[in-house]
């Protein structure tokens, strides 16, 4: 009987999955860079720090206001999926920021490129007090490029009144998703929303399902996009969209967006807390109609949510151009522990709604989850979310060339979406675009 609680096994499993990609990743022949690592500066300095999240504006201005020798000058970058061309673009001009947003996925990818600073020996010693999950994200080869700013619980937001409405429960598997969403199809409802340019549903429902699009096998990457718990997912997809069941609103038009599920023509979302901000700031109608169930399973399996994805843990990196990687280091450090950036980065109101990182994150869930959004259902979702923290998928691996990967499957998956094209053709694709990605960068791969 193994009595290691969950969280813990994710732990060890990061750890030593993302290590191995690491050192692969190196053994392939990426770039390393010759950049100063440590810094000579004196007096005051001003780092340059990219990021996304609503809050982290107000996180800054307490920064400096309490720091005289290290002042931040902050850029919102309009989302994840931009972040990375944007640094793309500054890494390769050679004006990278000091400090960045960014997730989990692209940590190995970035430190294969040589983008990233080892800033180990300025934050080890506070690892304990983080989750060991969240603490792994940001680890490659044993060496750590980022703090972490955030856990991602995951779980189904959906409309009561709909529901209610229209005699439906919370869906517990995958299949009572498609039920329902067939249901709320005979009333012009959408019971959810597939954006074209963002394949993280693939992504995230493949995770669920056991799959593992990258694995070491010996000294080689070993590929496999067409296994059985990706073809699992893709099962439920394929339905969803042959059905209709699925709005296409893209991203770009935020508003529409959250506008359709204000107005209930769109009636659940799968999301982690962080999601929940952007409802809240944005929505004027259905207050008070939203509640939280778990994240659906597939049938006959035990719950399993995913994790590692756009809606995982976020992490402030230092960059390896930075010419100050101690300070940025520290103000990292600062902006993930210090209890009032904390609170605002975790409440829905004042910042992003995420779970933060920290090995007490448990304690923030009244503050993640949004009583204004849920009324009524606001207490019941504290359990929710709290379970959710336990079954987070254990031993998913990031390959090398994640980003330049998920740029591909982008553009597969908006053929997807369009109807253009099946999942199983994108995953087709994706097996041997990423098969030959992987050789043209010198790095031994099986697929």
């Amino acid at each position: 009987m193994n009595f290691t609680s969950p969280r813990r096994r994710f732990a060890s499993a990061a750890v030593a999955g993302i290590a191995l990609t690491g050192l692969l990743a190196a053994c392939g022949g990426s770039d390393s860079s010759d950049s100063d690592s440590g810094s000579d500066a004196s007096g005051p300095v001003t780092l340059d720090f990219w990021g996304w999240a609503n809050g982290q504006e107000a996180v800054v201005k307490a920064f400096n206001a309490s720091h005289k020798d290290v002042q931040l000058k902050y850029t919102k970058v309009t989302d994840q999926l931009t972040m990375q061309k944007q640094l793309t673009n500054a890494v390769k001009a050679g004006n990278a920021p000091c400090l960045l947003q960014n997730t989990g996925e692209y940590v190995t990818s970035w430190v294969a490129q040589g983008a990233l600073a080892d800033i180990t020996k300025y934050v080890e010693a506070d690892k304990d007090k983080f989750n060991p999950g969240s603490w792994a994200t940001g680890q490659v080869q044993g060496k750590i490029y980022g703090v972490p700013t955030a856990s991602a619980p995951a779980f189904t937001i959906y409309r009561t009144d709909i529901f209610q409405k229209y005699g439906l429960k919370a869906p517990a598997t995958w299949d009572d998703f498609i039920a329902a969403g067939k249901e709320l199809k005979k009333h012009d409802i959408k019971i959810t929303n597939y954006a074209g340019e963002d394949p993280s549903t693939l992504e995230v429902l493949a995770m669920q399902a056991g799959a593992n699009w990258y694995s070491i096998d010996g000294n080689s990457w070993k590929v496999d996009f067409q296994d059985e718990g990706t073809l699992k997912a893709a099962e439920v997809i394929q339905e969803i969209i042959d059905n209709d069941l699925n709005a296409k609103l893209s991203f770009a038009d935020y508003a529409a967006v959250q506008r359709s599920f204000d107005t209930g023509a769109t009636a659940t979302r799968q999301i982690s807390t962080w999601q929940m901000s952007g409802m809240v700031q944005n929505f004027t109608k259905s207050f008070g109609d939203w509640a939280l169930a778990p994240w659906p399973t597939f049938k006959d399996e035990a719950a399993q949510t995913p994790a590692g994805t756009n809606q995982s843990g976020n992490l402030t990196l230092v960059s390896e151009q930075c010419k100050n990687q101690e300070q940025a280091a520290e103000a990292a450090l600062w902006m993930s522990t210090d209890a009032g950036a904390v609170k605002t980065m975790a409440s829905p109101e004042t910042g992003s709604g995420v779970m933060p990182a920290l090995a007490d994150s448990e304690s923030y869930v009244s503050e993640a989850i949004s009583e204004k959004l849920l009324g009524k259902n606001y207490e019941p979702a504290k359990k929710t979310v709290t379970d959710s923290l336990g079954t987070v998928r254990t031993g998913w691996t990031f390959g090398p060339n994640w980003t330049a990967m998920f740029t591909e499957m982008q553009a597969e998956w908006a053929k997807v979406v369009s109807k253009k094209q099946k999942v199983t053709d994108l995953l087709a694709h994706m097996q041997e675009w990423t098969v030959d990605d992987l050789k043209q960068r010198g790095i031994s791969v099986k697929g």
